[in-house]
């Protein structure tokens, strides 16, 4: 089941920022959520724990139900590849994940429901599955009659994106375009996650 709380409180659950807008709420209050949070002592928590949390991150930055993660674990483990690498490249190839990476969204859940509504093409025809998996070539823009939206004219002019362009992506913000230039590698994939520990979760 997806969590459809304050998405804050993930941050803090997990120990990292795992959004643009968490950064200054998680300065501000670094500890977990709850009436025991300040007491609470991450260094102590035993390795099942800690391999639990770390596959809890990564399912919270990409906003996948737990169901999703491991279909796509499944997936990855008949790659040739480190399957925990694999994993976290098919999330990365996730068009609601694009559309984030590219700056066309300020979150994922803005992203996804960007998505949801219609709003983005995949090489020219509409796509509202976040899940769906962009290949390497395949274009993404946002349709003509959603581009006078103010989320999108935001987009347009720069404000959601990094600092850096994601290697693997050619982004054109004024046009609203991305075109996924390779399939990404994981040192080239910014994600506060051990997924080697989301590996041992998922063999124990």
């Amino acid at each position: 089941m997806r969590y459809t709380g304050p998405k804050v409180r993930l941050s803090r659950r997990a120990g990292v920022p795992l959004t643009r807008k968490a950064v200054r709420y998680f300065e501000a209050r670094p500890y977990p959520p709850g009436e025991h949070g300040r007491k609470t002592n991450r260094r102590n928590a035993g390795d099942y724990s800690t391999r639990l949390m770390e596959k809890q991150k990564l399912r919270w930055y990409y906003d996948v139900s737990e169901k999703q993660l491991r279909r796509y674990w499944d997936i990855a483990l008949r790659k040739p590849g480190r399957s925990g690498a694999e994993l976290v490249v098919l999330l990365e190839t996730r068009l609601a994940s694009i559309v984030l990476r590219a700056g066309l969204a300020p979150s994922i859940y803005a992203a996804r429901q960007y998505v949801n509504h219609g709003h983005i093409t995949v090489d020219g025809r509409k796509v509202d599955i976040p899940s769906y998996l962009v290949k390497p070539g395949q274009t993404i823009g946002v349709r003509p009659r959603s581009r006078q939206m103010q989320p999108f004219v935001a987009a347009a002019e720069g404000i959601y994106a990094d600092e850096r362009t994601a290697p693997y992506l050619s982004v054109d913000h004024q046009e609203l375009r991305i075109t996924l230039l390779a399939r990404p590698e994981r040192t080239q994939i910014a994600v506060p996650v051990d997924e080697q520990l989301v590996v041992e979760h998922y063999s124990r």
